[in-house]
């Protein structure tokens, strides 16, 4: 492990000396990508150096503690120290996943329920939503089938930092464990006997892509316009500008139907087209890409369920964790840093064994 963090820390100090120099930010696109590796690898610099400097004092409180007894305690607290670094060193070092700095398209699906299913999906968007306002991300409303009561059938939206983020915390690298059948215990809003049901809505979070990322041949699409359907302003339901696009060679649908121009719903309509064909490329090539898209929706069936929001307990479950917690109410305002950090904690776990086993 620590040939490998010595060949790192060395690229860290060639980087380092590369964007001091003037001439390097000439070309933008490539000054940006190597602050970016800059800033992947200062964590592991920064533990490096803090895990020798507490090796250091182990020999030097073992030394005096040939003297003088009361050092003994200094060895244990400064051994005890470098074991904690050890294991953030061994986290730091599990490989990152190239797509945790992209934006993403989430998407969230009605699924059983009927009306009630489409209000839960409406309240998992407003979660959503205010997480990212939480965190101060953008977002921005791709696509929406709204259901009559106020809920959604399904509804697309994008969601994109601000800026640079530290490593760890961009979107994707958040988002993508949100992925999954979500399941809801509640008394709907429809049930006069006060009777607790259980539905369920889906979830499908995908990086966006640039366009450059993937390469659509005009002759590949089909573009088929209809008419806008559900609650809209004055050209809903009376003009063709809905867009529905298929990818011919993939069988890949992407629609848009929520903007008022038909040139508007196709670009929107595009961008789903191109998230969703990088996705699939990448799970064609990656079998971690794939495994990781196939533990989201694949039916929005109750029993695929990722996590459970049970109302009456003010209880959220994430049934992949084991993670609990009692403020649901908390949660859908918001507040989903602990669950999703259980997540990418069980993830890396996981990811640490493997790599120790190899």
């Amino acid at each position: 492990m620590f040939e490998a963090v010595e060949e790192l820390l060395t690229e860290h100090a060639d980087l380092e000396t590369r964007l001091a120099d003037p001439s390097v930010h000439a070309d933008q696109a490539n000054a940006r990508k190597l602050a970016k590796r800059y800033a992947e690898l200062t964590p592991i610099t920064v533990a490096y150096r803090a895990w020798r400097a507490a090796g250091e004092d182990i020999e030097a409180a073992r030394e005096l503690a040939t003297e003088d007894p009361d050092f003994i305690a200094e060895v244990k607290s400064s051994e005890a120290r470098r074991d904690e670094l050890t294991e953030e060193l061994r986290l730091l070092l599990v490989p990152r996943d190239p797509n945790d700095d992209k934006d993403v398209i989430l998407e969230v699906k009605a699924g059983e329920g009927g009306e009630e299913s489409a209000l839960f999906a409406g309240d998992l968007l407003r979660m959503y939503l205010r997480f990212a306002e939480r965190v101060g991300w953008k977002t921005e409303l791709i696509d929406a089938n709204e259901s009559d009561l106020g809920g959604y059938k399904d509804v697309s939206v994008a969601v994109k930092t601000r800026g640079t983020t530290e490593p760890g915390q961009g979107v994707w690298a958040r988002l993508k464990y949100e992925g999954g059948v979500h399941r809801v215990q509640r008394v709907p809003a429809t049930e006069s006997q006060g009777r607790i049901h259980t539905s369920a809505a889906g979830v499908l979070v995908t990086p966006e892509a640039e366009e450059v990322e993937v390469e659509i041949h005009a002759n590949d699409l089909r573009i088929d316009v209809y008419r806008s359907s559900g609650p809209g302003g004055q050209s809903v339901n009376t003009t063709d500008s809905a867009v529905r696009i298929t990818h011919l060679p993939t069988g890949i649908v992407a629609s848009c139907q929520n903007e008022k121009s038909q040139l508007q719903n196709k670009e929107q309509a595009m961008r789903i087209l191109r998230s969703r064909l990088l996705a699939a490329a990448q799970e064609a090539a990656e079998q971690e890409a794939s495994d990781a898209r196939r533990s989201q929706v694949r039916t929005v069936d109750r029993s695929e369920r990722i996590r459970t929001y049970n109302y009456p307990e003010n209880r959220l479950s994430d049934h992949r964790t084991g993670f609990k917690s009692y403020n649901l109410d908390q949660v859908l305002d918001g507040d989903l840093n602990a669950v999703i950090q259980s997540c990418v904690d069980a993830d890396a776990a996981a990811k640490l064994a493997a790599a120790q086993e190899n």
